[in-house]
């Protein structure tokens, strides 16, 4: 049945899409193209540059018809995945560039794309943002139609036509392969590369296919025929399962179908502990498309709106009408649920591709978010505007980012007053009421949140930057990653002291930062006196599971020992045993 002389062998990534698969491996290995350098005659330059527009305008063609099939397959939201396609086929840095290498150098179209796509490529790839970082994926996936195209040739795969039921195992799935992907036959899916956010990953959940990234080697491990067991939900692939391996996973599998009815049997049912504490539980998205999985999550609105889509892989900024279409459609669609929006967060890694912006030694301590709008004042004024008109539905709260300290946030509020004061004269319509917070993500600010809780209406704590600015830890890192540790008591003590800032100057804290999504650490939060969560739509059920099987006594005991200890290490473990006493279902992955 298998090839691999070797009894059970394991191989460890990252569970993107959950489930568990088991069946034959199918290796695809993609063609290792090498373009060479080819000198063209001075008039031979026009025409190349003619022949890169044709396979532009091709594969604009191409990347359109497999959008309009994803959108009857799976739906708008999947389909205006590959509007990131499109709209990397537009940017004209990037074709201006090819063009001119082609007219200056004298080289044919193929090898000025394929030089200038690769630093566009290594550019994203190097990005520590790792949903940004993941879009190099979809930057590859656009390259390679477009190589094919520009050499006449037809793509290494076509997945439409498998004969029989397998596992996948490849370097990489681009968006537009996985597409291409029938659940009747393609049991699941094995990568070397990729992470939880990339487009493909978001795609095989959509199809509810079990998929499995990150594993490093695999596709150069494995052989066709190997018969393969793939674990989505703790990341693994079992290769030559033994029978106790396969009888487990059964068990696995009935385990999770179980959870799963529990799941949705509270998905439209309040978050409150046992003894009474309610939780508000809100939802982070990234565009507008989000809303559906808002909904199907069960989560109490938007807790984090996170706007740069509007502004990234364009070359021009978006107008106010366009923010505040945009605003306006996710607000009215959760009324009367809060929608937090938070004003742009440019910068660090993620600049438009239209601003010409120099490069900075180290970006995520520089020119960025609330930094960024303050010296960019009528990019900042555009969206005040659109965020206070979209207000008018009543459901609206606005946030900054990346607050440091008073002097930024009331220039900000100054420019709020400002904006108003146009609206009121224009006769535009807002809500003079809407709330404003400020976002606590930099130690300075939690240690001046009470001057800062005097001057806004909520705070809202993103944990992410809070912990990699306090402990001066890259968790993308892996040579410092060990370092970020969300438990560290310097971390809950930062916490505690913006909560009762918050709550000693009347005004609510919440937290929109990944821990907020983190069923062992929702107990603690909860302890600490945080009175809101925000987590992406898909973990919201779980978090709820354990708040409402939870004591606020029994989490308060737990932040009290948190906030005496001195090991982040006996934290975490606490916090682990009271949320496997609390929710064992939710833990059991073995």
């Amino acid at each position: 049945m298998a090839n691999h002389p070797k009894g059970e062998e394991v191989f460890r990534g990252i569970g993107v899409s959950a489930g568990v698969s088991r069946g034959k491996v199918l290796v695809l290995h993609r063609a290792r193209r090498v373009i060479s350098r080819r000198e063209v005659s001075s008039g031979g330059v026009e025409p190349e540059v003619v022949r890169f527009e044709k396979a532009l305008a091709q594969t604009r063609k191409q990347i359109t018809e497999v959008q309009r099939q994803v959108i009857e397959k799976m739906g708008a939201k999947e389909g205006d995945i590959f509007e990131a396609h499109l709209l990397m086929l537009e940017d004209r840095m990037l074709v201006d560039e090819v063009v001119r290498m082609i007219r200056e150098q004298n080289v044919g179209a193929e090898f000025a794309f394929h030089q200038i796509s690769e630093r566009y490529v290594g550019a994203l790839a190097a990005i520590e943002d790792e949903y940004l970082r993941e879009r190099s994926g979809d930057m590859r996936d656009l390259t390679v139609r477009v190589m094919d195209n520009l050499l006449e040739v037809k793509s290494d795969f076509d997945l439409r036509h498998l004969a029989e039921p397998c596992i996948l195992v490849s370097h990489d799935l681009s968006p537009s392969m996985t597409a291409q992907l029938d659940k009747k036959f393609v049991l699941g899916f094995a990568t070397d590369i990729g992470g939880h956010t990339s487009h493909t990953a978001i795609m095989a959940r959509s199809l509810g296919i079990p998929a499995v990234v990150g594993l490093q080697n695999i596709s150069n491990q494995l052989e066709n025929g190997d018969y393969a067991l793939l674990d989505g939900y703790n990341g693994n692939v079992i290769v030559n399962p033994t029978d106790q391996s396969l009888f487990e996973y059964g068990q696995l599998a009935k385990i999770k179908a179980s959870l799963d009815e529990k799941l949705r049997e509270i998905r439209m049912q309040p978050a409150v502990t046992l003894d009474g504490k309610v939780i508000p539980l809100s939802a982070n998205i990234e565009d507008q498309h989000d809303v559906e999985a808002v909904l199907a999550g069960g989560a109490e609105g938007v807790g984090l709106f996170r706007t740069e889509f509007l502004f990234i892989s364009r070359t021009t900024l978006p107008t106010e009408d366009e923010q505040y279409k945009v605003y306006r459609e996710v607000a009215a669609a959760l009324k009367p649920n809060a929608v937090v929006i938070r004003t742009i967060d440019l910068g660090g890694d993620k600049f438009s591709s239209h601003l010409e912006v120099a490069k900075e030694m180290n970006p995520f301590l520089g020119w960025r978010a609330i930094r960024f709008c303050l010296a960019q004042p009528e990019v900042f004024r555009s969206q005040l505007r659109a965020i206070l008109r979209a207000s008018a539905e009543g459901n609206v709260k606005m946030m900054y980012p990346m607050i440091s300290g008073l002097d930024e946030l009331k220039q900000a509020n100054a420019l709020v007053e400002k904006c108003k004061e146009e609206l009121r004269a224009e006769g535009q319509p807002f809500d003079e009421k809407m709330e404003i917070g400020a976002m606590i993500e930099i130690p300075s600010a939690a240690l001046i949140a009470d001057a800062l809780a005097q001057r806004v209406n909520f705070f809202s704590i993103g944990s992410n930057d809070l912990i990699q600015y306090t402990l001066a830890a890259d968790r993308t890192n892996e040579k410092v990653s060990h370092l970020y540790e969300p438990t560290h008591p310097a971390i809950i003590r930062l916490i505690k002291i913006t909560v009762d800032a918050a709550h000693k100057n009347g005004i609510w804290a919440g937290v929109c930062g990944e821990i907020a999504g983190d069923p062992v650490l929702v107990p603690l939060l909860i302890g600490l006196g945080v009175d809101k969560l925000s987590a992406a739509p898909t973990v919201v059920a779980p978090v709820k599971y354990i708040v409402r099987r939870l004591k606020l006594s029994e989490a308060q005991s737990l932040a009290e020992m948190a906030c005496q200890s001195e090991s982040a290490a006996d934290i975490l473990a606490r916090c682990q045993q009271l949320a496997r006493d609390t929710a064992p279902s939710l833990f059991d992955k073995s």
